[in-house]
């Protein structure tokens, strides 16, 4: 039997639900059948929440590093000693200056190839900003650890994928922020992932529109006339199979989205909306185009829920199994590459 997966955690804003999604995912020991979690924190911050919820059997390994970590049972590394005040529900400094503590070790280690992927629990993202991190999210703070100068923000699931060409900025700057070559760098990134991580052969994207009724003809917008049009054009040329552009109402209406493998939006909420209503509870973030693999759940800190266990784990958990099955394929697609008369087996059992 293989070695299981180390699999990293970030603990997210401490006075937000993160540990207690984090708690609730490693509970159940099954989970340890599958993976190793190491999860980057503070016992005594865990401890508060988990007596705030009532979980009585249930600890973590204490451990200094990952190679110290036991694969049967949940492990901790304390990135800070020092007591702390949680106030649950409360956005502040206090909960920011520890996320980022807590993503900044488990990122040193995900870097130096100790743990096998990250998953991120939710940072408040006013808060946490600082010297250190100067970024609109996770997303790009990640991107720019990795040296990469792009990434996707790739919301995935069983039902639907999807991906936006510009991620936390301002509605107003959507426009002038999109361009052919944006587009086109988006898609590659897409498609790239859809076969890699995914091993999809052969992956058929829709675009969206930027404007009602995708422009109209000019009427309503000339963006997809000057800009996403083109960008498909030059995309196809290049051997994406990529089509539209689509207006995002028609295309999630009934299932006309189940079509495709991915769709890409223009801008955040154009596709974050229709895929926490389709996906909702299962969905994942998933930062594609990087050398690591990094996902979170698709919700936030849940201010308004914190400690009073109303948290549902389900997404957290999908994010720590799509994190597995994304290092998987990457691995096995590295075999395969160094063994090619194993390709043509599998090939030919295919045939």
């Amino acid at each position: 039997m293989s070695e299981k997966l180390k699999i990293g955690i970030s603990i997210g804003d401490i006075n937000g639900i993160g540990l207690e999604i984090i708690i609730k995912s490693l509970a159940d020991n099954r989970i340890l059948d599958f993976f190793t979690p190491i999860v980057y924190g503070n016992t005594k911050a865990a401890s508060f929440h988990r007596k705030t919820l009532g979980i009585n059997d249930f600890s973590f390994q204490v451990i200094n590093t990952p190679s110290q970590a036991n694969d049967k049972r949940p492990n901790m590394i304390n990135c800070w000693q020092e007591e702390v005040k949680i106030d649950l529900g409360v956005a502040n400094e206090i909960g920011g200056k520890y996320a980022l503590i807590s993503l900044e070790r488990a990122m040193e280690d995900l870097l130096a190839g100790e743990i096998d992927a990250l998953v991120t629990a939710p940072i408040n993202k006013h808060g946490i900003q600082s010297d250190r991190f100067s970024f609109p999210g996770h997303t790009e703070y990640i991107q720019s650890k990795c040296g990469a100068s792009n990434s996707l923000m790739f919301m995935i699931s069983d039902e639907i994928k999807i991906g936006v060409v510009t991620g936390h900025i301002p509605v107003k700057d959507v426009s002038s922020s999109i361009t052919i070559d944006s587009i086109v760098e988006k898609l590659k990134l897409m498609d790239s992932s859809l076969k890699q991580d995914f091993w999809i052969q052969k992956p058929k994207i829709a675009v969206l529109g930027l404007n009602p009724h995708a422009g109209d003809n000019g009427l309503i917008g000339t963006e997809e006339q000057d800009i996403i049009i083109p960008a498909i054009e030059k995309a196809n040329e290049q051997g994406i199979f990529t089509f539209g552009p689509y207006a995002a109402d028609g295309l999630f209406a009934g299932d006309h989205y189940a079509k495709f493998d991915a769709i890409l939006a223009m801008y955040h909420d154009q596709g974050l909306i229709p895929f926490k209503q389709i996906a909702f509870h299962s969905g994942v973030n998933f930062t594609a185009g990087l050398p690591v693999v990094r996902t979170s759940p698709d919700h936030g800190t849940g201010f308004d829920i914190a400690g009073q266990n109303k948290a549902i784990e389900t997404s957290f958990v999908e994010a720590i199994f799509s994190a597995i099955h994304i290092v998987k394929r990457r691995k096995e697609q590295e075999e395969l590459l160094m063994n090619p008369l194993k390709i043509r087996k599998l090939s030919k059992d295919r045939d």
